[in-house]
Parts: structure tokens; C-alpha cells; sequence
């Protein structure tokens, strides 16, 4: 059965920094391109950033400059470093796994920042 399961979510001040895991199981991890999105309350799912198997990445304008994502394949783990963090980045943050046609999520982390 494919898990992911995120955490190192919580409530920070504007400007602090926070990392979010994500660790997978039951898939080849190596295989499969894997990417955060974010969901804020009364907006639609975002795309956040995204690391290829190769680990080659992009971001959402919003973040770029702020927000770094990297992955560990002998732990079958990705990362989300969030820096400079901004109250609009208040949001549930979803890791996400996808190969080809087939795509997993994880249950989601809170990330709240305070003004």
C-alpha cells in the first residue's frame, strides 16, 4: 500500500523558516517525480514546487528565491525548506508522487504563518 505521510508543519511568525517531509512507502521512490502543492481556504490546489527523478526542479513565481525543495532517495524522502515565510503562505501543503499516468497524495501538513 503507497503512503505518503508529510509533517514539520506548525505555526511560525512572518519571516521564520519551517521544513516539511515527506516520506513515502511502497513505491520505487527513485522512480517517480515528486512535487509539494499547497491549499489555502476558499482557493484551489496550488503547485508549489516540483523535483524530478533526475532532480531537476521548478517553483511557483511565488516562491521562488524562498522555498527549496530537494529530495533523498536513500530515505525515500523529499523535502520543502519554506524561508522568508509570508502570512500568505498560510496553507495545508500536500506532497505528491507521479509517474506517468499515476499520481499519490499524502494526508497534508497545516503551515500557518502569523503577521
Amino acid at each position: 500500500q503507497v503512503q505518503l505521510v508529510e509533517s514539520g508543519g506548525g505555526l511560525v511568525q512572518a519571516g521564520g523558516s519551517r521544513r516539511l517531509s515527506c516520506a513515502a512507502s511502497g513505491i520505487i521512490f527513485s522512480f517517480y517525480a515528486m512535487a509539494w502543492y499547497r491549499q489555502a481556504p476558499g482557493k484551489q490546489r496550488e503547485l508549489v514546487a516540483a523535483i524530478t527523478a533526475g532532480k531537476n526542479t521548478n517553483y511557483a513565481d511565488s516562491v521562488k528565491g524562498r522555498f527549496t525543495i530537494s529530495r533523498d532517495n536513500a530515505k525515500d524522502t523529499v523535502y520543502l525548506q519554506l524561508n522568508s515565510l509570508k502570512p500568505e503562505d498560510t496553507a495545508v501543503y500536500y506532497c505528491n508522487a507521479k509517474r506517468g499516468n499515476t499520481d499519490y497524495w499524502g494526508q497534508g501538513t497545516q503551515v500557518t504563518v502569523s503577521s
